[in-house]
């Protein structure tokens, strides 16, 4: 494989950089990946020549800004497979995407007495917008449990499907686990119960070559800053089928076709679900994070991510004190472990003074410690810069503050 991890890590400036007169090793992505100088030029160069409204204005800086808009829209419909530009509806993450169909899709769809389905192994934010919903519906959400391997118990998915059972939400990805789950086993089984299925593709679209069509979701979500790009930003894919039954999540500018105090008829897709100004600044830049995906080959990243997910996995093995959760076949580049007689966030402070940057505590999921009997961990994952030399100098970290305690 001819990756060149030299000249990718000379896009991202904040990596050469020491923090506590150490060099600096970012093993965070899964919380927030960093952004390449391609996209914080792209933000810097908006504002200085073409910054403008949207979809509004009659001028040339408006309508550079709208088209440079769109165009992203489009480069988004061709990164994941989708069908139609009309599918893609930029929210501000992966949060709201979901808080978005919990309440539209619900509001339509949602009665009194029906059923989710969520996964056991979801990040908070894929939990409790279907809790809310349910509430408001008086609907019951149902639990899809996963092993102690890490591995979503699909198998008992047709015991649990019924009459009432109105959709499935599950990550594509586990920000805890690391386990790619098998969401085109899982929307055959639901479609063939008419049962709409929600991927939460935050830890996902990074990592993974995305084919919603090949994959039949009927609802995919991720973020841009989970993929290089900027804050503020995420994506919701939604079929048509759903997205043109479905009511508007939010009223405002853009999203309707003419008010009156008679009623307001709403605009079409996708700016029925796109209310106000949005975060013109970052989709455009986010478009920049997307070219360099693709330049660099999803399948590349991945390939290279792997290399390092099962060296550090088999180093950390070398550790008798540790526990690692989520050894699932199928994994993506995330490490989540304790050392026994340590406390997660007491490691995690000194990883910091050593210059290494990991994630500690509960990690938005309180349903997975809980399957673990813990209260919290560590987690190290892993984004296209990260090198084997680094995860080297962690080991060997890792190994002297053990023998420290």
């Amino acid at each position: 494989m001819n990756y060149d991890i030299d000249k990718i890590r000379s896009y991202f400036p904040i990596l050469h950089q020491k923090v506590y007169n150490k060099p600096l090793i970012y093993f965070d992505s899964a919380a927030s990946a960093q952004k390449p100088i391609q996209v914080l030029m792209t933000e810097e160069k908006l504002h200085n020549d073409y910054y403008g409204n949207i979809h509004r204005a009659a001028h040339f800086m408006a309508d550079k800004a709208t088209e440079e808009f769109e165009e992203v829209r489009t480069k988004i419909k061709d990164f994941i497979g989708a069908e139609f530009r009309e599918e893609i509806i930029f929210t501000k993450g992966t949060t709201e995407s979901v808080n978005l169909v919990a309440f539209s899709f619900c509001e339509r769809f949602l009665e009194e007495g029906d059923e989710i389905i969520v996964s056991e192994m979801e990040h908070h934010s894929n939990i409790v917008p279907w809790q809310l919903a349910a509430g408001r519906k008086r609907a019951k959400v149902v639990k899809l449990p996963f092993s102690d391997s890490g591995e979503l118990e699909t198998e008992k998915l047709p015991s649990l499907i019924n009459k009432k059972t109105k959709l499935i939400a599950v990550a594509h990805v586990s920000n805890v686990l690391g386990t790619i789950n098998p969401i085109s086993e899982i929307t055959k089984i639901a479609h063939e119960n008419n049962v709409a299925v929600f991927v939460d593709g935050a830890q996902a679209a990074q990592h993974l070559q995305i084919d919603v069509q090949q994959l039949d979701a009927d609802f995919y979500a991720f973020s841009a800053h989970k993929m290089y790009g900027p804050n503020g930003v995420g994506i919701l894919y939604g079929k048509k089928k759903w997205l043109e039954q479905m009511p508007p999540y939010q009223g405002g500018g853009e999203m309707i076709a003419e008010v009156s105090f008679d009623g307001t008829t709403f605009n079409e897709l996708p700016y029925k679900f796109e209310a106000g100004t949005p975060n013109i600044t970052s989709v455009i830049a986010f478009g920049a994070a997307v070219e360099l995906i693709n330049e660099i080959g999803l399948q590349n990243i991945a390939e290279w991510e792997h290399g390092l997910l099962e060296y550090a996995t088999s180093k950390l093995k070398e550790i008798p004190e540790i526990i690692i959760y989520g050894e699932a076949p199928e994994k993506s580049g995330v490490i989540t472990f304790n050392i026994n007689g340590i406390h997660s966030y007491d490691l995690g402070m000194l990883l910091d003074k050593m210059g290494i940057a990991v994630r500690t505590g509960h990690l938005c999921a309180d349903t997975v410690m809980q399957h673990s009997g813990i209260h919290g961990c560590v987690r190290i994952s892993f984004g296209m810069y990260n090198t084997l030399e680094e995860v080297k100098i962690f080991f060997e970290t890792l190994t002297k503050l053990i023998k420290m305690f």
